[in-house]
């Protein structure tokens, strides 16, 4: 008999909760095979079956455990079951997959001069339409309207006489989801529910309020015209995912401004430790990445030595994992300075919250045309706040604003980001 127990996965973490089973009781596992997920106060990871054999559970979905518990049993010398012959398997139909949000969407039908009516799908849709009547009392138009939709029928409220519904209601449905269209019908559901707060956002609670509590955090402002990477974008973008097999995104110029800014602005890279400032002598960046499960900030490091594709490489690298709950500890830990990304969920502007131990983070935001005054004449311009959350503890106000000011030069002049200088100035020798 084999113990499974809960392993150690990282440094100063002693408890884990378990998310869920993969495989049940009783059922005959591989080795190697996937059996159970864990989440600990950093990450999610999984439990696989160190031998082939037959499965115990030994603890509930939801429990809270501590490192070296038993989490399972396999009996090893228990023997496969037998597989079932596989029958009529190329007849038989696929199971529909779900899809990533972040999978490339289908390509679009685009409509051609040649009719696109049937007589074999009209017959199709109209067998459905019939299905739909036979099922439910409905007109034929609210029918069809229902089969071709997708629309349950229950959430529509009849209006037609003996309980029949109308074309109007299925509409009625459609223009407002998730409601029933019923004058003085109650809209919302005066209903509520408990549910557990899982360790990683029990954790993130927990090290917000720490922030906010234990340091003295101030927030400064600017704004980037964001038309000059706007434009290498636009003249490069196909290039470089040619050569690169990557997209040429925003975080790599974030990045490489950030990390020159930060070490001509030591303070702004530096933590507290004690009563010790330590300065760091290289950039690791982490990136805020936002998935269903809560917000995790792995590291990139020493991003003063990465190039744009690497960079670029590493945030889809990193995105990925955290989506998948694939990230381990050492991605997880460290970090001299963070950046976060609100504008990809329409935030025009904000104050982030340091990422302790850190003494700055940078917030992005939402990239909106607005009108500039630039040498006298009024322009649109595509512009973008950015704001630094800093520790006044560390970093003074002068260094504050002279990194973020500094960001900005950058990220306008992108072709500063290769010495960190400007060209010219730096033929000149001034």
């Amino acid at each position: 008999m084999i113990e499974i127990k809960v392993p150690t996965v990282g440094e100063s973490i002693t408890e884990v909760q378990l998310l869920r089973w993969n495989k049940k009781s009783g059922d005959y596992v591989e080795r190697d095979e996937v059996i159970a997920e864990l989440e600990s106060e950093k990450a999610t990871f999984e439990v696989n079956a160190e031998q082939a054999g037959l499965l115990t559970t030994k603890a509930a979905e939801g429990d809270t455990l501590q490192v070296g518990d038993l989490l399972a049993t396999i009996d090893e010398t228990a023997k496969a079951p037998a597989k079932a012959a596989n029958t009529n398997t190329a007849a038989a139909p696929k199971p529909p997959t779900q899809v990533d949000i972040a999978a490339p969407k289908p390509p679009t039908v685009v409509a051609s001069s040649s009719p696109q009516t049937t007589p074999a799908a009209t017959g199709t849709s109209a067998a459905s339409s019939a299905a739909v009547a036979e099922e439910i009392k409905a007109s034929p138009v609210a029918s069809a309207i229902i089969a071709d939709k997708k629309v349950d029928p229950k959430k529509v409220k009849a209006s037609g006489p003996q309980g029949k519904i109308l074309k109007d209601d299925v509409l009625a449905a459609l223009a407002n989801p998730g409601r029933i269209p019923v004058p003085g019908a109650a809209l919302h559901e005066r209903s509520s529910r408990q549910e557990k707060m899982s360790n990683l956002r029990k954790t993130i609670a927990k090290r917000l309020v720490e922030a906010k509590n234990g340091t003295a955090m101030l927030t400064t402002f600017n704004e980037v015209d964001m038309g000059a990477i706007m434009e290498v974008r636009s003249r490069y973008k196909e290039k470089f995912k040619e050569i690169h097999g990557v997209n040429l995104g925003f975080m790599s110029f974030f990045a490489k401004a950030c990390s020159i800014s930060l070490t001509e602005w030591p303070a702004v890279n530096a933590s507290i430790e004690g009563d010790q400032i330590v300065y760091h002598d290289y950039t690791d960046i982490s990136i805020a990445v936002s998935t269903p499960r809560g917000l995790t900030v792995p590291v990139m490091r020493n991003v003063e030595s990465l190039g744009m594709a690497e960079i670029e490489k590493k945030v889809v690298e990193l995105a990925g994992k955290a989506r998948d709950s694939k990230l381990t500890a050492e991605e997880l830990t460290g970090g001299t300075f963070t950046i976060t990304n609100g504008g990809v969920f329409g935030s025009l502007m904000s104050t982030p919250i340091i990422n302790a131990p850190q003494s700055a983070i940078l917030g992005m935001h939402k990239i909106q045309d607005r009108p500039m005054a630039i040498n006298g004449q009024v322009v649109i311009r595509p512009m973008m706040y950015i704001a630094l959350s800093y520790d006044h503890r560390i970093i003074d106000g002068r260094e504050s604003v002279s990194f973020l000011v500094r960001v900005k030069e950058l990220l306008e002049h992108p072709d500063q980001l290769l010495i960190g200088k400007d060209p010219v100035k730096t033929l000149l020798e001034i």
